[in-house]
């Protein structure tokens, strides 16, 4: 069972403002801050900005939505679903230091008054019943070891027929990595499950399972796109996912990358219905 413990220490980042503060600084970022120069750091998931979109289109988010990101980080998602589509964002996430950064980009777009990103627990959450027309995680059940306790907490506080999309990295073959990945440190913090884990998860709690779709070509191709720009630059870009992972982004990439190219994990998108 992976603990809710391990898992903030992994994300744990002190001083994540600042260094973000002082990127955005050298490459001269005006205010209000523009989402597609944070996209180069906000969208901490395989696929960045592209698969946010391609998750936001099966959603059926519109103006005046109330939409939940659950595991929101540094609020990428969030903020890019409330400026497209005009929804009322709530994001939810483990880690303080991502949310009190999370917040103080949003402020810095000038969108607080559509997004709120809040520190807390998945499985534990501070709203109530029927609060959500819509929610979403990215990349977040590899940290879920409970995975019927997190599809019955969503399921509590979305509405009757509400939406549900899911985005994760999942098991499809032998799981056994080599780490550290982009979500775990060591195998006690990642709770890598296989797609039928989540089916059961979500049936249990009363979903309705819309579609299942395996995106590994879409995530080969992002990652040999990301390859060939570093090469061509022939270093580190200033704004980059460093800035969330720390000094072994690179080595966390590089033993995703590995696993996805053996067919040992996959990245998922299931769009899941709940019954009224």
């Amino acid at each position: 069972m992976t603990e809710l413990s391990e898992v903030a220490k992994h994300y744990s980042s002190t001083a994540l403002l600042d260094r973000i503060e002082d990127a955005l600084e050298k490459v001269g970022a005006r205010r209000p801050l523009d989402l597609e120069t944070l996209a180069l750091f906000d969208e901490f998931h395989i696929g960045g900005r592209r698969a946010t979109h391609h998750l936001l289109e099966k959603l059926m988010v519109s103006a005046g939505s109330k939409v939940l990101d659950l595991g929101c980080g540094l609020g990428g998602p969030a903020r890019y679903v409330a400026k497209t589509r005009g929804a009322r964002v709530t994001g939810l996430d483990l880690s303080a230091d991502f949310v009190t950064a999370g917040n103080a980009l949003t402020g810095q777009a000038l969108m607080a008054d559509l997004v709120e990103l809040r520190q807390g627990s998945v499985l534990d959450m501070p709203f109530d019943d029927d609060q959500f027309d819509v929610a979403y995680m990215i990349h977040v059940g590899m940290n879920i070891s409970d995975k019927p306790a997190l599809a019955a907490e969503v399921a509590r506080v979305l509405k009757p027929g509400g939406v549900f999309g899911i985005f994760d990295v999942m098991a499809v073959g032998d799981a056994d990595l080599s780490y550290p990945v982009p979500w775990a440190s060591g195998p006690e913090q990642s709770a890598l499950s296989p797609p039928a884990a989540y089916r059961d998860a979500l049936t249990g709690a009363g979903f309705d399972i819309r579609s299942e779709t395996d995106r590994s070509e879409f995530a080969l191709e992002f990652f040999a796109r990301m390859m060939a720009r570093q090469n061509k630059s022939e270093g580190q870009p200033v704004l980059g996912l460093h800035l969330v992972m720390g000094p072994e982004a690179g080595l966390k990439i590089s033993n995703m990358v590995a696993a996805l190219q053996g067919g040992q994990i996959a990245p998922v998108e299931m769009i899941a219905r709940l019954g009224s």
